[in-house]
């Protein structure tokens, strides 16, 4: 198995869909790289990835808006194909298997899992919500 873990901001807003009875988020994650080339000046490279998070747990997309900062880990995948021009081009996709809220756009610090929120919102109780506790999960 070949695994890849990606930190960035997304491109836009998530998008739900349903294939073939399942649901599925999409998203697009930037990460962008800094360095300095061989004559000393800064450069940017900024490679975005195609996320797909195969999941019934579909709460969790109100959390993926443009913007955000996230960890996702999964199984990846490279796509060529043939852009309209005629030209060759390539896409980087993944699988996603787990995805971490890091922050952006004002976000509280700390992040989160979202694996973890969309397991609270669906346990949770009648009045809506998780029992708030003064125990801290670290």
């Amino acid at each position: 198995m070949i695994k890849m873990q990606v930190i960035g901001n997304l491109g836009k807003d998530c998008v739900v869909n349903t294939v073939n009875g399942k649901n599925v988020i999409n998203f697009t994650v930037a990460h962008t790289e800094k360095y300095r080339d061989s004559q000393g000046n800064q450069q940017e490279k900024t490679t975005w990835v195609d996320c797909a998070y195969w999941t019934d747990r579909t709460a969790v997309s109100q959390y993926l808006l443009k913007g955000k900062q996230v960890y996702v880990e999964g199984q990846p995948e490279a796509r060529s194909f043939q852009r309209n021009d005629g030209t060759p081009g390539s896409s980087l996709s993944l699988r996603v298997k787990d995805i971490q809220l890091l922050g952006g756009r004002g976000e509280m610090a700390g992040g989160g899992n979202f694996q973890a929120a969309a397991a609270a919102a669906t346990n949770a109780g009648p009045s809506g919500g998780a029992e708030e506790s003064d125990d801290l999960p670290f």
